[in-house]
């Protein structure tokens, strides 16, 4: 037992959590924390420049790492502008403990005090509980290290997510006599029990008797750490994978048995073989709208069977014939051992054959004559350019969906974006995040000029806190994504999607230190690519792209799969 204040008592409950990095902005409320932070040698703090940021930095950090990200923020305006990142975390299942200041829950003044509407007082935790898998809030400087413990455990088992921990300034202030925590302590919190052997064991039949079986891969799999038990699976039954767009990198994307994401703006490989699968494994798939498209038709001659460490994910979107809700790389360990058991040999290669002959009709990746500054192309020399252990973030738009489309992703957690919530302005922080977690390996975000504008000023912060990312900025003047759904379903009646020239992107990187280069070819954006990859300071490609160019192919909404249309 110790006596120290309940701000010290936080500093000490994250260094035994292993915490080595918050991302914050400080103000009056967080005080205290701040000064108890002053000088400790084992956290580095690193100064976002809008709250939002700070909360995409440390989802960035998680999601590169494995590891639970941490922001932090003051009271009021400081703990709202976090909601959007907590709201992404929560969308994207990403491990995030935020940290937020609160007024004080008494003073000698009265009218300081919770519920009075004091100077920057906000109901973080009511507005957070829709966004949070829990939330906390101590009233003595006691209760923080069990707090702190807890948070972090619900945070990271189960199916992660964010957790808040709202500190009034008095507790942080308070010296009191502090216990540690050792363990978790939290009722009624119930881990997901081990796969159902019976269960696994009809799954394992379903698997060998099918003749046309697909994977389909979402982020869970990059959760559960179960990358190489997807390429066993694939590779014994030689089946065809696809992911979902959060689950882009849990299967690498050069294999021959990968289809690449499906979706709204999937592969149209992918997208016409899951709706010829007789049987659909699915592995940390939600089955999400922009997968799906449309819930009547998507795979529907499969039979289904759904694995997923989310109770609340089975049946909610798609009806399942067999469910297994258990951790994913425990359950196909097993489904692996159960299946081997089962397998035929020489059977699959008629599907097989089928697969490689969709692939080399339909998928864009292999019919690329394009040629310019389009993101087809572009993206193709990137990739060429980039290690293969390269992180990429994207933005919230066509960047997106090109990246998704062209940009191949060969490892897990190599391949970072806003997937449930599609937050514009994520992906510079986010790039931010992951190169502080992983500050050997090179890390760039793939933007639009749109979506870069919304958090660009973390330029300042990436130069002085040392933190080199390249930033690729397909600039096409417009808000790309709605400008093409206007062009295509609204018949080019354009409104509110002109942007203009304005910033110009090589000078507002130099305003801030960093560096700024524009392309005018693809022999320039080769240079300017490896001039990037060996800067001291973040860099900013700026290449100019027609407005006109559009994201194919596009499944129009409230079509199937099926019925994707483009140019390929």
């Amino acid at each position: 037992m110790s006596k120290m204040s309940g701000a010290q008592a936080l500093l000490e409950s994250l260094e035994r959590q292993n915490v080595d990095t918050i991302f914050g902005i400080l103000g009056g409320a967080i005080l205290p924390v701040y000064d108890a932070l002053c000088g400790n040698k084992k956290i580095r703090h690193i100064l976002a420049r809008h709250e939002q940021c700070a909360a995409h930095e440390a989802e960035g950090y998680a999601r590169a790492s494995g590891r639970v990200g941490v922001c932090m923020a003051t009271s009021g305006p400081g703990a709202t502008n976090l909601v959007t990142g907590i709201a992404n975390a929560y969308m994207d299942s990403s491990p995030v403990i935020a940290l937020t200041g609160q007024i004080p829950t008494c003073g000698v003044n009265s009218s300081y005090m919770i519920g009075k509407d004091a100077f920057q007082e906000a109901d973080i935790l009511g507005i957070t509980t829709a966004i949070t898998k829990y939330n906390y809030q101590p009233q003595t400087p006691i209760e923080i290290p069990q707090m702190v413990t807890n948070a972090f455990y619900i945070a990271t088992t189960g199916r992660p997510g964010p957790v808040l921990i709202d500190l009034p300034k008095n507790v942080q202030s308070t010296i009191a006599d502090i216990e540690f925590a050792t363990k978790p302590n939290i009722r009624s919190y119930k881990l997901p029990q081990p796969p159902d052997s019976a269960q696994i064991s009809k799954a394992a039949e379903l698997l060998v008797n099918a003749e046309r079986l697909v994977l389909l891969v979402g982020g869970g799999v990059i959760t559960a750490g179960a990358s190489d038990e997807i390429v066993q699976m694939s590779d014994l039954l030689m089946a065809p994978v696809a992911t979902t767009f959060m689950g882009k990198g849990a299967f690498p994307e050069n294999h021959p048995l990968s289809l690449g994401s499906i979706g709204m703006h999937g592969n149209p490989a992918a997208n016409k073989i899951i709706c010829e699968a007789d049987v659909l494994l699915a592995i940390g798939t939600r089955f999400s709208d922009r997968a799906t498209t449309n819930l009547d038709t998507f795979a529907k001659d499969a039979k289904k069977i759904q694995i997923d460490v989310d109770v609340a994910e089975i049946n909610k979107n798609i009806a399942v014939d067999l469910a297994i809700v258990a951790d994913a790389k425990e359950s196909l360990k097993m489904l692996l051992v159960a299946t081997s058991k089962k397998l035929k040999k020489g059977e699959g290669k008629a599907w097989a054959k089928r697969v490689k002959e969709v692939k080399e009709q339909l998928c864009p990746l292999l019919k690329d004559n394009s040629c310019g500054l389009v993101p087809k192309m572009l993206l193709s020399e990137l990739r060429k350019l980039l290690p293969q252990s390269s992180i990429v973030t994207t933005e919230v738009g066509q960047n997106q969906m090109w990246s998704a489309l062209y940009m191949q992703a060969l490892q897990p957690r190599t391949f970072i974006s806003s997937g449930g919530l599609g937050t514009m302005g994520f992906g510079f922080p986010a790039a931010i995040g992951a190169k502080v977690a992983c500050p050997d390996r090179i890390v760039i975000d793939i933007a639009g000029d749109g979506s870069f504008i919304m958090s660009e000023q973390e330029l300042a912060c990436s130069v002085m806190e040392d933190i080199p990312v390249i930033v690729l900025v397909l600039n096409n003047s417009v808000l790309g994504m709605v400008a093409q759904w206007q062009r295509t379903l609204y018949n080019r009646r354009y409104s509110a999607i002109n942007l203009g020239k304005s910033p110009d992107f090589v000078k507002l990187a130099e305003a801030y230190g960093a560096q700024g280069i524009r392309v005018a070819s693809i022999d320039e954006f080769q240079k300017a690519v490896k001039t990037a990859l060996t800067s001291k300071v973040t860099t900013v490609i700026d290449v100019p792209i027609s407005s006109e160019t559009d994201v194919v192919p596009f499944v129009p909404p409230g079509f199937g799969l099926p019925e994707q249309r483009g140019d390929y």
